[in-house]
């Protein structure tokens, strides 16, 4: 060899070299001392004397004297090797760590803090892995031909001076020492179901180690479920990110004496992995992702697995990323226990570890050993939004011409990872289509930005499928041109509060809330179903026998989860019958006056602080507390439709598919029933079966009796000159 290891491998095999000089030492002390007189008869049943010879490269043809001479002179021969070897290896070490040298036995001893002690009882264990001969020597040392892997006797025999040494080097195999801790040996009973103590117990090195000795840096095979090794290839200046985040993160990484707990929240999406990517890539270090979810899954105790994650991590000098810590911060015993294990290790761990959650948490405790580093990670901004779509409607997406990603940006509150997720699916559903109409189309965006908003609002609401469009609404001008406004104010909220600048000058109150007041079925919910159809929105008409509750604090809890999940959802939320949870606060005469009271502030509240849309429905708008009234970007209030209205209705309540009698006369009707919208269509409806059930087209007399069961429906009298000519019809 050189003036220094050429390899981890040379050097590896020069301190094996060295244990080798150890035993052989052992075994002519054993043999000096008459520690075993077996006879040959015997053979098979032990390692005999020739046998070892063999191994050990000593002759056997001395007398019983020359051999006893013999072995104190190889034993004086070994002890000087020994020394000399030492100095050499040394010596080699020092040159090989000059020349860049990575010397793995050496980097296991600095990241673990290992004692040579620890890396001497690691090479003996190496010993059998790399060839079976030792297993026939170990089990001829320890008189035993089934012992054939060392035990803990053995290697403190075999390693330590004196008794008083041995006595205090058991401390390398007790529970808390790094070579139990982070599992680099296996402890076990040979022979008995039994424990057995602690000086009888077999050594193994683990395989994950055994790899990294020999330079094989596969991820250890236990982590392969729930872990994965990554070199990070995303640079900082690739990723969308505010400018304030990424100030913070140069800021971070420039400072590479420090490696902190850098906690990422944000919702799923949001860009934590990227970001960690990022970093890691600034750093020019590998990233190990960890999946708790998947982790705690497994039957293995954290105790177990979580050592073996914080040595894999440090073996690949990787940078630790803990994905899902939301389990951990339940209230269930088993899993705070096991959280508060995992925080314990990742506060030691020396590289930077990043901890992903979709919630905001800080440790309870201040870390003096560690910086605590929070990012939050929130759903983009609009113009960020509209580089992410940018980003991802590359040229190898064949859009239709009628797409504009701002649309998208401005409707849709989704993350970058969302974003991604849209266009992939509606590219890949748009090639399935026959040739020639690939393109992505606008319905193919809207399907899947509405499929990636989260729909958990489905408990305490119904999903409404919105089939109305501009054409089948009937109002006052006045009206149906504020419905238009709010159509508008929804599709460009975001060039107005963000382009614009508006958004610094409001803290809340930046949502929209619309109130339609009016008697029943004037079109308050059709008006609803139309703007979300024309803005492909979904629109969720909350019921609110589940959101009212009599027990204290139920209401609150309810209405602050369907803000919160209409928020992700990217959705209209639609409160009908809403002077049932709008209504007005009253005189507080009891403790339910105090508690209701106390339920319209917190709405109040709520109200303020959300930026999505919501849709307040109402007959009786007197009823709606000032406060409310206050809050609303639009009041509209939808009359009873008038003559010139009704007869328009009436028109346009028929399909063109239904058989529609020449008898019949709309200027007859609207001029005569005051009604309104909802009337008329149940009126239309009930015609319509009338006819069928007579095998005949709608007529005039099918319309009169479905009046009349209207009218009766609604509690109206009515009398002979409502029907006028008509009047016989009714007494059929």
């Amino acid at each position: 060899m050189g003036d220094y290891f050429l390899s981890s491998i040379d050097h590896i095999m020069a301190e094996i070299s060295r244990i080798e000089l150890k035993l052989q030492l052992k075994i002519a002390g054993m043999r000096l001392d008459n520690r075993r007189n077996i006879k040959d008869q015997f053979q098979g049943l032990y390692i005999s004397e020739k046998e070892v010879e063999a191994i050990i490269g000593v002759a056997h043809d001395q007398t019983e004297n020359e051999s006893s001479r013999l072995q104190k002179s190889d034993i004086v021969h070994l002890t000087d090797s020994l020394t000399q070897l030492e100095k050499d290896i040394s010596l080699k070490k020092e040159e090989s760590l000059c020349h860049g040298i990575t010397l793995r036995l050496d980097v296991l001893k600095q990241l673990f803090q290992l004692s040579s002690f620890d890396i001497d009882t690691l090479l003996v264990c190496l010993l059998p892995e790399i060839e079976l001969k030792y297993q026939r020597l170990y089990a001829y040392m320890q008189d035993d031909v089934t012992q054939k892997n060392p035990t803990v006797n053995l290697a403190l025999e075999l390693l330590c001076k004196s008794s008083s040494e041995i006595l205090k080097t058991r401390n390398a195999f007790s529970s808390n020492s790094p070579l139990t801790k982070y599992q680099f040996i296996q402890l076990y009973d040979s022979h008995s179901s039994v424990p057995t103590p602690l000086l009888a117990k077999s050594l193994k090195i683990d395989e994950r180690i055994l790899h990294y000795l020999l330079e094989i840096d596969e991820i250890d095979s236990r982590l392969l479920s729930f872990a994965q090794l990554q070199q990070p290839k995303l640079r900082l200046d690739g990723i969308i990110l505010s400018d304030e985040t990424k100030s913070l993160i140069t800021t971070l990484t420039k400072q590479r004496d420090q490696s902190p707990v850098c906690h990422l929240h944000g919702d799923s999406g949001a860009g934590k992995k990227s970001t960690a990517e990022a970093i890691c890539s600034e750093l020019g270090i590998p990233i190990l992702y960890v999946d708790l979810n998947r982790l705690l899954l497994k039957e293995t105790a954290v105790e177990t697995i979580f050592p073996l994650i914080l040595r894999e991590g440090m073996l690949q000098n990787a940078a630790l990323y803990v994905d899902g810590y939301d389990i951990l911060l339940t209230s269930e015993n088993g899993i705070k226990l096991s959280g508060d294990y995992l925080l314990s290790g990742l506060k030691k761990y020396p590289q930077w570890v990043f901890v992903a959650s979709n919630k905001e948490w800080r440790p309870k405790e201040t870390w003096q050993e560690r910086s605590f580093v929070s990012i939050e990670l929130p759903v983009p901004s609009y113009s960020l939004r509209q580089k992410l779509w940018e980003k991802y409607l590359d040229k190898n997406t064949p859009l239709d011409r009628d797409v504009d990603f701002n649309n998208f940006a401005s409707k849709f509150r989704l993350t970058g990872g969302q974003i991604r997720n849209v266009i992939i699916n509606a590219r890949n559903i748009a090639r399935m289509r026959e040739p020639g109409h690939q393109n992505v189309t606008v319905q193919d965006l809207s399907l899947f930005c509405r499929n990636e908003s989260r729909e958990v609002l489905h408990d305490m609401a119904r999903k409404v499928q919105p089939k109305y469009s501009w054409k089948d609404i009937i109002l006052p001008p006045d009206l149906f041109e504020q419905l238009q406004e709010i159509y508008s104010y929804i599709k460009y909220y975001y060039k107005v509060y963000s382009d614009w600048g508006f958004e610094k000058k409001l803290s809340l109150g930046k949502g929209l809330n619309a109130l339609f007041s009016g008697p029943s079925g004037t079109g308050k919910t059709m008006a609803a179903e139309i703007i979300a159809h024309e803005l492909q929105l979904d629109l969720y008409k909350i019921d609110l026998s589940t959101v009212v509750s009599k027990y204290i604090g139920e209401t609150e809890k309810n209405l602050s989860l369907i803000f919160k999940e209409g928020q992700a959802s990217n959705a209209i939320l639609f409160f009908d019958e809403a002077d049932a949870i709008f209504g007005k606060r009253s005189e507080v005469k009891d403790a339910h006056d105090r508690y209701a009271n106390i339920e319209i502030a917190y709405l109040l509240q709520k109200m303020d602080e959300y930026d999505g849309i919501v849709i307040l429905a109402t007959n009786l708008r007197k009823n709606i507390d000032e406060a409310f009234s206050r809050r609303m970007h639009f009041t509209l209030e939808f009359p009873i439709p008038d003559e010139d209205n009704r007869k328009r209705i009436w028109q346009n309540m028929f399909p063109i598919e239904a058989p529609l009698g020449k008898d019949i006369d709309f200027t007859f009707l609207a001029k005569q029933f005051q009604i309104t919208g909802g009337n008329i269509k149940n009126i239309a409806v009930g015609a319509a079966f009338l006819a069928a059930q007579n095998g005949k087209e709608i007529n005039m007399n099918n319309i009169i009796r479905a009046i009349k069961r209207e009218y009766q429906k609604m509690g109206k009298l009515f009398t002979d000159d409502d029907f006028a000519s008509y009047v016989e019809m009714v007494k059929q």
